[in-house]
């Protein structure tokens, strides 16, 4: 039971998903947020380790080959992935690894560590996506119709994901998430190594006539 939970947050853009993510770091000392690897340079104030782990391309591709990376992509001519070593070191600790990524590459890595927990983080209705789409003020008008269109096909996603959370105010919304993750430390498919040693001990007791 000591173990930490890979967990995978994804919604929409202008979800307030990365807000929450801080927030859940910043009033928690139990969660770690999980740096990705990346072949791309790193830009002005940027620090390796702490923004990303900055790989050579041979260095990137020699973890594809050793099995180092939960998941990888290609972006724009670079390589950027989740480094296996940095995850399991974290969760050993005990440590709950988040990863913010996008649907696919959660789906991924659902695919191979089944006991991951996916949360996908939504806003209470369209209409409030759109206007905090506008709200941030950063991009122009076609982007955010771009961002809308997006939001319509990732809704396809949800249904493959362990838990919806709406992000209506985000106290409540960051509470109902660290509920639900601590929730899991208590499933029994995680708690075999314990269930298995109770079952033995309790053998002790089986037709010994204990008083």
């Amino acid at each position: 039971m000591n173990r930490g939970v890979l967990l995978v947050i994804s919604g929409f853009a202008g979800t307030g998903k990365g807000t929450l993510v801080s927030a859940l770091l910043e009033k928690y000392d139990n969660y770690a947020l999980s740096v990705s690897a990346t072949t791309r340079g790193p830009r002005p104030g940027e620090v390796d380790g702490v923004h990303y782990f900055f790989k050579t391309r041979e260095q990137f591709q020699e973890l594809i080959r050793t099995d180092g990376l939960l998941e990888y992509a290609e972006y724009v001519g670079n390589y950027y992935g989740t480094p296996r070593g940095y995850v399991e070191e974290q969760m050993a600790k005990g440590r709950d690894v988040i990863l913010e990524i996008e649907m696919q590459g959660a789906l991924k890595i659902k695919e191979k560590y089944p006991d991951t927990l996916l949360l996908f983080v939504v806003p209470p209705s369209a209409d409030v996506l759109k206007e905090r789409l506008m709200g941030r003020g950063t991009e122009p008008a076609e982007v955010i119709d771009m961002r809308l269109k997006r939001a319509v096909e990732e809704t396809a996603y949800i249904r493959q994901y362990d838990y919806l959370v709406v992000n209506d105010d985000l106290q409540t919304c960051m509470e109902e998430m660290h509920a639900i993750i601590q929730s899991e430390h208590f499933r029994v498919s995680r708690n075999d190594a314990f269930v298995e040693t109770l079952a033995e001990d309790l053998k002790k007791f089986d037709g010994s006539g204990c008083k």
